[in-house]
């Protein structure tokens, strides 16, 4: 089999790049920034970059304790001040980095997975900003979402170790069954984020777990209609309901119609099952 987990960015940063500028607009603030957590909560580096008018913080590495963004990874919370460089409660190691962009009030807002740090983010204005509870707040369902992507990311990842053949003398490997359900899993786990193109990859890897199911017990004979048999192949590349049903000029809800029709014709309980069926009977090349 080949990868099933091909190399890309990782969520971290592809979180970063899709977000950081939106949590700057949200927030009102000048400017963001920010980078994955090392080890841990050991350090940080500055990877990405909003509203800057320099580059003075970029590859920045930011460690425990040290400045605000030190203090939240120590912390495990947000913290913010509102004159940063008069600020007595910080240790102002990074204050090369910060005077170029003539920042004053300064937030850090650490992104954390199970109880593990994963990014931290700067918001930064160069006026005065009063940032209380409410502010705070107001980002709590943007930080929910980031943390579900990249638990759901995790998660995914375990799973994927788990079809990689083991080196181990002895090892039984897993069993076909074991392989369905993964596939399965995989799926259920794509339907629960919001992520676009996050979710295509799940569904696309597990439609490549799909064939080693090829050899599970005969069902009886399924009439397949041609359309159920289109949108079929479509979900098979990886495609959402809304992309399916651009490419096949369709309305979403007549998309999941026969999705909906070509699973009980199958016998099966979700799409990656259908696709399973659907190649076993001849149906998908």
């Amino acid at each position: 089999m080949t990868s099933l987990n091909p190399p890309q960015m990782p969520i971290e940063r592809r979180v970063l790049a899709r977000d950081l500028e939106p949590l700057r607009r949200h927030g009102r603030m000048d400017m963001a920034f920010g980078g994955p957590v090392r080890n841990g909560a050991v350090a940080m580096q500055i990877t990405d970059l909003a509203g800057g008018r320099t580059r003075s913080t970029a590859d920045l590495v930011v460690r425990n304790g040290e400045g605000l963004g030190g203090k939240a990874l120590m912390l495990g919370r947000p913290v913010a001040v509102a004159d940063y460089m008069a600020d007595e409660s910080i240790t102002h190691v990074y204050d090369h980095a910060v005077r170029p962009e003539a920042i004053q009030t300064l937030a850090a807002l650490p992104i954390i997975v199970d109880r593990t740090p994963r990014l931290l983010v700067y918001l930064a204005a160069r006026t005065h900003v009063r940032l209380g509870d409410r502010w705070f707040d107001g980002f709590a369902p943007m930080v929910r979402r980031i943390e579900r992507e990249i638990t759901v990311e995790d998660e995914v990842g375990r799973r994927l170790s788990l079809l990689r053949p083991n080196a181990e003398p002895g090892y039984p490997g897993l069993s076909r069954d074991d392989r369905i359900d993964i596939a399965r899993e995989l799926t259920e786990l794509a339907d629960r984020i919001d992520d676009e193109g996050l979710r295509a990859r799940l569904h696309a890897v597990g439609n490549r777990v799909a064939p080693i199911a090829a050899d599970a017990p005969a069902w009886p004979p399924a009439l397949l209609r041609p359309r159920e048999i289109d949108v079929l192949e479509q979900v098979a590349q990886g495609l959402s309901t809304r992309q399916v049903a651009e490419a096949l000029g369709l309305m979403p809800n007549t998309v999941k119609s026969y999705l909906k029709s070509a699973m009980h014709k199958l016998h099966a309980t979700n799409r990656v099952q259908a696709i399973i069926a659907a190649r076993r009977l001849g149906f998908l090349g």
